[in-house]
């Protein structure tokens, strides 16, 4: 069997909608009606030309969805869905083919015909594995069969899963902490590259001032080898005196010969950080391990790491640089 999971939009604002009208539905209301789109590539276009000011990545995200929806669901099909205010699920089945019905929401016209099974189930029946599959923050997305034979079951008045009942599984919970964190860092270095070099060298001195240095930023043009410059009292005479290089060439890495420039002419008390978006080569490494003066490389997972760290401290013009959300998890 196959059984996908679609979100009732923001809220569970559709969840009583899709039950009374008997559907399910997504948005992209300004891309239009999806049955004239023939294939993945020109949804994407058309995804592309309704929201150019969007980045590349959600362009695909979203045309990928709309793919599924219209060209790759079918009639047969299984769908859940879910009520978060109540913390309880439906589940149907597809019973047709994929329309445009602006009647049925503005804003989310994309719908397939859907038979409810009369009996909605508690979240707190399913497994903690089911449930993390289940919290994905995707609208539409296929489940794998350990989880929709486990809804299945549960439908059909199943027995409780064991972990069900009790505290969720710990090594499950950190498995999906780990997946959230590993998928945000991601995200933070989507938006990383998306900056221009100026930006980058802000964000940079940005961190270091939330770290209690004062820095001065050199303007565009030549620098002799440092962009920025980080010390206590803002003028480079109390130790530290750390001086920075910042290279943003995403998918280019330093290499040994980088390094060495950047540490010609550098005082015997200067401390370097180097920033490279498109990380060191292992000669690099080398060349700073072997350095007259302490030198830090920090590559792309290094800078999001000490944004993550710093973020409560950073100025606001630094922080809307990189706008992140704080999140709360639950602990053991």
């Amino acid at each position: 069997m196959t059984m996908w999971m679609v979100r009732a939009q923001v809220d569970s604002r559709l969840y009583k909608p899709f039950l009374e009208r008997s559907v399910i539905a997504i948005g992209w209301a300004d891309v239009g009606d999806l049955g004239r789109y023939h294939s993945r590539g020109a949804i994407l276009s058309a995804v592309r030309g309704a929201r150019p000011e969007r980045k590349s990545q959600y362009h695909v995200v979203a045309a990928g969805m709309l793919y599924r929806f219209s060209k790759e669901m079918a009639a047969g099909d299984w769908v859940i869905t879910y009520n978060k205010q109540r913390r309880v699920y439906a589940v149907g089945k597809i019973e047709g083919d994929y329309r445009h019905d602006s009647d049925f929401d503005e804003h989310d016209p994309n719908v397939r015909p859907v038979t409810w099974l009369p009996k909605e189930i508690s979240r707190d029946r399913f497994s903690a594995r089911t449930r993390n599959t289940l919290g994905s923050i995707l609208t539409l997305f296929l489940l794998p069969p350990e989880v929709e034979e486990e809804i299945v079951s549960v439908s059909n008045d199943g027995a409780v899963s064991a972990s069900a009942t009790e505290m969720p599984d710990q090594r499950e919970e950190e498995d999906l902490l780990d997946d959230i964190e590993a998928r945000s860092a991601e995200l933070i270095k989507d938006q990383i590259v998306e900056l221009d070099w100026q930006e980058l060298q802000d964000l940079v001195a940005g961190i270091l001032r939330a770290m209690g240095y004062k820095t001065r930023v050199s303007p565009a043009g030549a620098d002799r080898g440092k962009d920025i410059v980080a010390s206590r009292d803002g003028f480079g005479f109390e130790d530290p005196r750390i001086v920075v290089e910042v290279k943003h060439q995403p998918g280019t890495s330093m290499g040994a010969q980088d390094i060495r420039s950047f540490l010609g002419g550098r005082h015997a008390s200067d401390k370097g950080l180097y920033v490279s978006t498109g990380g060191f080569s292992r000669e690099a490494n080398y060349e700073a391990d072997r350095a007259n003066i302490p030198v830090m490389l920090m590559d792309m997972d290094s800078l999001v790491q000490a944004l993550l760290d710093n973020y409560r401290d950073l100025d606001p013009d630094t922080q809307r640089l990189i706008p992140l959300k704080r999140i709360f998890w639950p602990v053991a």
